[in-house]
């Protein structure tokens, strides 16, 4: 895809919002999954997986279990260590596979984060203090 570039006389003015047509399809999507990696006296690390919708595929448009496995085993290979994953409660990670997976393996964790929490939200504390 390729962004329209506007001319000066064209740009946007204060107040208003710009617009930047794009050529090309507009239904292509592109998902991606990632791991952020943090070890005491090291660098930070991003370990991502991206996955295109090209209309091919198995039909899916989203991750899937094997998706995110795959990604695990790549990361405990690159880091060679163990690994702490936080989840949230999207139903493909709180399904049994994800947990069977991490009980044969004892270099991975799995953690949730609740359903809702307001506490954690600083946007959502504020409207508790009043």
């Amino acid at each position: 895809m390729t962004p329209h570039v506007k001319t000066r006389s064209q740009r946007s003015q204060r107040g208003r919002t710009p617009v930047v047509r794009v050529r090309g399809r507009s239904r292509r999507r592109i998902s991606i999954t990632a791991l952020t990696c943090d070890k005491p006296g090291r660098r930070s690390r991003l370990i991502y997986r991206p996955r295109h919708d090209d209309g091919r595929r198995d039909g899916r448009k989203s991750f899937s279990w094997r998706d995110y496995r795959d990604l695990l085993i790549a990361a405990h290979q690159q880091l060679g260590g163990p690994i702490v994953l936080v989840w949230d409660s999207l139903n493909v990670h709180k399904a049994a596979d994800p947990q069977e997976f991490a009980e044969a393996r004892d270099w991975l964790t799995i953690c949730y984060l609740p359903p809702y929490a307001p506490d954690l939200n600083p946007v959502e504390g504020i409207w508790s203090l009043l």
